[in-house]
């Protein structure tokens, strides 16, 4: 066989070891990142990929090294030159996005509602108005105490968020091959939207947090509803489950009746809190405690669905 075909097949063997494990939720606030966090944690030389692109937190729990900084460009935007406008106000009358207004006879653009169409600039007749980059989102890559990390920051006001999570899932997938790292943990960002979809296509494993409320059941159907038309291999963990014991109750029914895993259910416990102050995984911090040995289990049960 040429030795291109071997270095070919070496390739997608070493690709096809990678595990990629994406927490989710359908919601904001039940615990996803702290969850990340301990799986991240459990287990020496791992990649984390903080892919909740438009709130990442979890380098401020890491502080990781930037070892490779990207600039991510998410769009451009609009800038009228006043020394060759002419406030003719033309270009009002075509943006559709509202975003052009006069304002005491001067023609002013609305950065957070322009969409970088471009379709003022090109229809000035003084060529007044051009289109600049936004370029203050940026992508990171670099080494914590348990492996390489890789998150990504998207700057107030700009948009792509989903692009910008693929880069940094690909940065992700690329550090752990040069690494020989077999596992790599995804934070994703919450809901159901662009990101969400960016984070958990063609991973190994969804897992979704959820919490014992009312809409933390309706957006764990939703959310369940998205992993299912991937086909994805999915489960659940239900956090803070002994502040409303009734809804865990029925929140573990619903998923039987889908045949999806509710691998923990994790209580209440303010050392949870004592860890992120200290900036550790709860792991970290409390290795022995109950929800740690509870993470544990459930991380151990995950890693054994893919192997």
């Amino acid at each position: 066989m040429p030795t291109g075909n071997k270095n070919s097949i070496n390739y997608i063997l070493q690709f096809s070891k990678i595990m990629e494990i994406a927490v989710i939720s359908g919601k904001g606030g039940t615990g996803k990142s702290t969850i990340s966090a301990a799986f991240a944690t459990l287990q020496p030389n791992v990649v984390l990929a903080d892919c909740d692109v438009d709130a990442a937190n979890l380098y401020l729990l890491f502080h990781p090294t930037h070892e490779k900084e990207e600039v991510f460009v998410s769009g451009f935007k609009a800038i009228i030159n006043k020394d060759l406008c002419t406030n003719c106000g033309e270009c009002i009358n075509y943006c559709r996005f509202a975003a052009i207004d006069e304002i005491n006879g001067e023609v002013l653009i609305n950065e957070t509602s322009c969409d970088g169409c471009k379709l003022c600039s090109r229809i000035c007749t003084v060529e007044a108005i051009s289109m600049v980059q936004e370029d203050k989102s940026r992508m990171y890559s670099g080494s914590f105490r348990n492996g390489k990390m890789v998150y990504g920051r998207l700057s107030p006001g700009e948009e792509n968020s989903g692009r910008l999570v693929d880069i940094v899932r690909e940065e992700a997938k690329n550090t752990a091959r040069a690494n020989g790292i077999e596992t790599i943990i995804i934070d994703g960002p919450p809901g159901i939207g662009c990101p969400v979809i960016s984070t958990i296509t063609g991973v190994n494993q969804v897992v979704i947090v959820t919490e014992p409320t009312l809409s933390g059941l309706h957006d764990l159907k939703r959310t369940i509803e998205v992993s299912s038309k991937f086909k994805l291999t999915t489960s659940v963990i239900i956090n803070k489950f002994d502040l409303n014991a009734d809804m865990a109750n029925e929140i573990e029914t619903y998923c039987n009746s889908l045949h999806i895993s509710v691998i923990t259910k994790l209580p209440f416990d303010r050392v949870v809190v004592d860890a992120m102050l200290n900036c550790q995984s709860v792991v970290e911090f409390a290795p022995h405690s109950e929800i740690s040995i509870l993470l544990g289990k459930a991380f151990l049960q995950i890693s054994n669905i893919n192997s």
